[in-house]
């Protein structure tokens, strides 16, 4: 295959971008090749042809009710039916996947994919971010109408932050694959006689093709660690999008398999599996024997399901968490309530890594505005949550729309949890107005020891309600506040942890128990950094050590797993 993308020009444009990469994975500090705000992009963009915002807009536009065909081997059919939760029909239709032809088809690019070494993967990879990062006004519409999230989240978690995610995978990868090198001279000492002498060479081997099987919120920021890792690795990777959120990470495979036809390598190494309705394609596809690695964003269930059954693979799964911050004290409380009611808002609590359970002692807290009682500081939160969200133009921005029919049943179902003290509101989209969106509810609940201790509690708050529902609990102590959080991350898991406290000791007590417990941090955020937010580099998003996911994105053992080191060895 001629390459149009010669392996000197990989080089020079993107082997700075990798090594800077691998730099900022070991220093852990701020780092990111691609600019955050949509006025970067355009013709004086990052990257000759990137599209400008009206492009972006038109190329979506020009998308909406045509048919996504590259292709594909073994397509039998076409799928598709995305209905934006703003109200329009996308209406793109998708290759539908016969697996007896497409498996194989994947497979045979897999030996000149294998033999290109890490280096040439990792710069292939690049370029297709790099191709990514240049449509990324494109992607953002594309998230925005199939997640929900409001086009400012849209553009910089679905884009920059994405492609920040999926080099990080690409920097990890290469630096697992080139820790052992590549050849080594041999030679034993053997006395008086000739010592023994050996040629070894020692060469990555993928494990076979990955599926990736994409959750509906986060399509692109979630998939592209598993994709990256998998693809940089040599492995061929199968892209199994949810129903619901299909387009984004279909313009992500048709940019792929563009970019490695240019680099002269097999287009097939990703491909696309759309599925009918109803048909549940994640289950028949991550049994076959052809399917050796799974990565899977989504529901406990069937993440639990994937790890039981998908024996024959190695699986990667985020899951479903509870996460907690704890309220002990403040000497910042303005900047404490407006940071998690910000932090509430954000996306309609739509985020793995939204706050749910906030630990409040029932007798108050200490802050730099005096006492304030546990009833006090709910309010007081409820009231940051409307003047944030007080204006419907503002609102709509932050929260987005809701993604899913779930998360509508459960802010309905809100009332029913307890004394509610602030009630969810319908703010309407001025461009939108078949948008659903609504504002948080808060929920009171009491957080005594009975309601949480013994071997089958049942309190609403000990299991994930995922959308825009938290519980203020009331607990006796800031003790039994670190004694509940210990429970539920040790049962359910959780993908973030906050604490407030101007408490030396209370301080040291939450760290403990999150390091115990393998669950990340954030201690007395009040500014703009927020707990559900991470910094691709810097930021490891989940630890892999507790329920709610059993990898991190992204560090060492999130790629290294994905190949073998196969030895062979010569006389020398």
């Amino acid at each position: 295959m001629t390459a149009a993308v010669s392996a000197a020009q990989l080089t020079s444009t993107h082997r700075p971008t990798l090594d800077q990469a691998l730099a900022a994975i070991r220093a852990r500090a701020y780092w990111s090749p691609h600019p955050e705000h949509p006025r970067a992009y355009g013709p004086d963009g990052p990257r000759p042809g990137t599209l400008a915002a009206a492009e972006g807009q038109a190329a979506f536009d020009a998308l909406r009710g045509t048919r996504l065909d590259w292709g594909q081997p073994g397509t039998d059919g076409w799928t598709g039916g995305e209905i934006s939760p703003y109200g329009i029909e996308v209406g793109v239709e998708y290759p539908h996947p016969d697996l007896d032809v497409l498996l194989p088809a994947m497979r045979a690019g897999m030996p000149a994919w294998r033999q290109a070494g890490p280096a040439t993967r990792a710069l292939v990879c690049l370029e297709i971010l790099a191709r990514i990062s240049a449509r990324s006004h494109l992607f953002a519409h594309a998230v925005m109408h199939t997640t929900g999230q409001a086009f400012p989240m849209a553009f910089q978690a679905g884009g920059p932050h994405a492609q920040d995610r999926g080099l990080e995978a690409v920097a990890y990868a290469f630096e697992e694959q080139t820790r052992t090198p590549q050849e080594a001279e041999w030679s034993k000492p053997q006395g008086r006689r000739d010592p023994l002498r050996l040629r070894k060479t020692f060469t990555p081997v993928p494990r076979g093709i990955s599926l990736l099987v994409g959750c509906s919120t986060f399509p692109t920021w979630n998939g592209y660690p598993g994709l990256f890792a998998s693809l940089a690795t040599g492995n061929p990777v199968l892209v199994k999008p949810h129903p619901r959120a299909v387009l984004p990470l279909a313009l992500t495979v048709r940019t792929a398999r563009e970019t490695l036809g240019d680099a002269g390598f097999d287009p097939n190494l990703v491909a696309l599996a759309a599925e009918l309705p109803d048909e549940g394609l994640a289950r028949r596809l991550a049994v076959r024997p052809e399917i050796r690695i799974v990565d899977y964003t989504g529901s406990t269930a069937f993440g639990e399901w994937l790890e039981t059954h998908a024996r024959q693979a190695q699986v990667f799964t985020e899951k479903a968490g509870v996460n907690t911050i704890v309220v002990d004290s403040t000497d910042d409380y303005r900047g404490m309530l407006d940071n998690l009611a910000f932090s509430l808002s954000l996306y309609s609590g739509q985020m793995c890594t939204t706050p749910q359970n906030l630990l409040i002692p029932r007798d108050g807290i200490r802050t730099d505005a005096g006492h304030r009682s546990y009833d006090e500081v709910v309010a007081d939160l409820a009231a940051a949550v409307d003047a944030v969200l007080g204006d419907d133009t503002r609102a709509a921005a932050l929260l987005g729309a809701v993604a899913g029919p779930r998360i509508r049943e459960r802010i309905e179902a809100a009332p029913g949890l307890g004394e509610v003290v602030l009630a969810s509101r319908a703010v309407t989209h001025p461009a939108f107005p078949g948008a659903t969106i609504r504002t948080p509810v808060i929920v009171k609940a009491d957080g005594a020891r009975k309601f949480w201790e013994g071997p089958e509690p049942d309190a609403p708050y000990l299991s994930e309600c995922f959308g825009p529902v938290s519980f203020a609990v009331a607990v006796d102590s800031a003790a039994d506040a670190v004694d509940l959080l210990r429970r539920t991350v040790r049962a359910k898991g959780a993908l973030t942890v906050g604490a407030y406290t101007t408490s030396s000791e209370v301080e040291r007590l939450v760290e403990e128990a999150c390091l115990e417990e393998c669950a990340p941090l954030s201690l007395n955020l009040t500014g703009g950094v927020y707990v559900n937010q991470t910094a691709a580099f810097s930021d490891f998003h989940g630890t892999g050590g507790n329920p709610a996911a059993n990898a991190a994105l992204c560090d060492g053992a999130f790629v290294a797993s994905r190949f073998r080191v196969v030895e062979v060895r010569r006389p020398a």
